[in-house]
């Protein structure tokens, strides 16, 4: 790939050259026709067509190389960028976030392409275009060569004091315009809260502010560089050095020292000279908004990656149970508490063990060090009696199956999303995990049966129905332990029966962790385990728990009190 693109450079260096051969033999032409008797001009009209032929072959050449390079180029940044964070924690990639990894695997690589495939070979002719004229300006007259050198001298060195904190000034405008991005994109998202709650303003506010801040780093730039760039510009334009070289020329020749023919050359070659330097510096802000999406996708690329061992190294389960050993973490090093301190516990092979305590105890967190979405700060986390960090994730994954609150389905077909990960699962398989899941009638029911797409995240469907294609998932899967993070938090009461029947069918004969704020749906679990900042802070059956009139005694307290709270209109009338 980079020896193609040099090839593209190259081929667009020499389509340039062939510019200046049909300059010179048209000036060449011009002088016989001039100077001698009888003049014979088709040598030199044949030299020009012969020279117009091979820029534009070369040409054209240089940038379908360059785009075969940029397609090249795009596969291979968008495939390692994807392989990479697939080795990524999951942990890390969520804090990343998927709107961002998406714009580096979409936009900051497509940047690149557009770079590769149009502005290289722009480059090269950039820099050829004002060299080669030179060279034969001075191969000319090389005092006149000297003024026109000076022009754009005096042009760049007008230009260099609008360069001055360039680099700066391109961070601050460059942070300005994210900001203002992320503002609209907060703003148009965030319509329906603005309007009930705010009417707009704090979150407009936000937006204008953001302007104003864009609006403030334009100004002070136009305002440092404003001067110095016109001239510099208006300096590197054509017509001051077609001036300086007219009145020149024009000494000279009236002086007998420059023939006509050679001042012509030296008017067509010295008006290629300043304007082949307007395009380089028009290609410098292309370089750098290419070089804030190289730094993006380096971004991506030094995320620290899971450890995974060597073939030698790796141990396989030997059992379905799941078990924590003195297990501390914290999300991240600037943490003001650990997430999770010293928690130990043992889920047995075959039974259910729930999780609950208060928002922000740890439970989501124990859930999701099972899959190893992040690794332990100390102490192990051990599935089958090994520690995750010594199984492959393949090996893992093959062993835990996952039910998130967070359901998400693909644009394809519900047959499609249930058997994800098993391609060669036959439709009868699938109908029978549908079934079980309870989602084969309400799937039937659709226009296409198991062929209807599901839209963008699952957009066709309720949510009580993307969660019993996600456990229908699970099931056709059949892993020995199952993790369920709030399964039936967003369900609806009309869906809630399906949904709990379609677990039961999931759960049989499984090692089952399940994070519930329903304290309702884990009374018969065979463990609870309620977790307070962080902390194990009671383990044990329901009945045993309750009369032990700790953190879960009053857990249920609050749970049974507001079941039996209701709406009481006469009291706010």
């Amino acid at each position: 790939m980079r020896r193609r693109i040099q090839f593209a450079m190259a081929l667009s260096a020499l389509a340039t050259l062939c510019q200046f051969v049909v300059l010179g033999a048209l000036a060449w032409m011009v002088r016989a026709l001039l100077t001698e008797t009888a003049p014979d001009p088709w040598p030199w009209l044949a030299l020009a067509a012969l020279g117009t032929v091979l820029f534009l072959v070369l040409r054209i050449t240089a940038f379908n190389q360059s785009h075969y390079a940029a397609f090249r180029l795009e596969t291979i940044l968008r495939t390692r960028v994807a392989e990479y964070a697939a080795r990524v924690s999951m942990g890390e990639v969520q804090r990343l976030g998927s709107g961002a990894l998406a714009k580096v695997m979409q936009d900051d690589v497509n940047a690149l392409h557009v770079f590769v495939a149009d502005s290289t070979p722009l480059f090269a002719r950039a820099a050829v275009a004002p060299l080669a004229s030179l060279a034969l300006m001075f191969a000319l007259d090389w005092r006149l060569a000297l003024a026109a050198l000076g022009v754009v001298l005096a042009g760049l060195a007008v230009l260099s004091l609008a360069m001055r904190d360039r680099t700066e000034m391109v961070r601050r405008y460059n942070e300005a315009r994210e900001q203002v991005s992320a503002a609209v994109v907060e703003f148009v998202q965030a319509m329906p809260v603005v309007r009930t709650f705010d009417t707009g303003q704090s979150t407009f506010g936000r937006y204008q502010r953001a302007l104003d801040s864009y609006l403030d780093v334009l100004l002070r730039w136009y305002a440092g560089a404003a001067f110095s760039a016109r001239f510099g510009m208006a300096a590197m334009s054509a017509l001051p050095t077609l001036a300086v070289l007219l009145a020149m020329g024009g000494w000279q020749f009236q002086a007998g020292r420059l023939d006509f023919g050679t001042w012509l050359a030296v008017l067509l070659l010295g008006a290629g000279v300043a304007e082949a330097m307007l395009p380089l510096m028009t290609l410098m802000h292309l370089v750098d908004k290419t070089m804030l999406s190289v730094r993006r996708i380096q971004q991506v690329l030094e995320l620290p990656v899971l450890p995974q061992p060597t073939a030698a190294q790796e141990r396989a389960p030997a059992d379905a149970s799941v078990r924590f050993e003195h297990v501390s973490f914290s999300y991240g090093a600037d943490a003001a508490e650990p997430a999770l301190a010293d928690v130990s516990f043992c889920a047995a092979q075959g039974t259910v063990t729930a999780l609950v305590g208060p928002s922000g105890a740890g439970k989501t967190t124990v859930a999701r060090l099972i899959p190893r979405f992040w690794d332990v700060n100390a102490g192990r986390v051990l599935v089958g009696g090994v520690d995750v960090r010594d199984m492959s994730a393949d090996t893992l994954m093959r062993h835990v199956a996952f039910v998130f609150q967070d359901t998400f389905l693909f644009a394809s077909s519900i047959a499609d999303n249930i058997r994800l990960g098993l391609p060669e699962t036959t439709m009868d398989e699938v109908v029978a995990a549908a079934t079980a899941a309870q989602a084969h009638e309400f799937i039937s029911a659709l226009p296409r049966g198991y062929d209807t797409p599901a839209g963008e995240r699952g957009v066709f469907l309720s949510g009580g129905q993307r969660q019993r294609i996600t456990i229908a998932r699970a099931i056709l899967q059949n892993r020995p332990i199952l993790v369920l993070d709030e399964a039936t938090a967003f369900a609806d009461p009309e869906n809630e029966a399906a949904l709990v029947q379609a677990l039961s069918a999931l759960m049989r004969g499984k090692t089952v962790l399940m994070v519930a704020h329903r304290l309702a749906t884990i009374r018969d679990a065979d463990q609870i385990l309620v977790f307070e900042r962080g902390r194990l802070a009671e383990s044990g059956t329901h009945e045993a728990l309750l009369a032990g009139q700790g953190v879960y005694e009053r857990l249920w307290a609050g749970y049974e009190r507001a079941q039996h709270w209701t709406l009481h209109t006469k009291a706010l009338a």
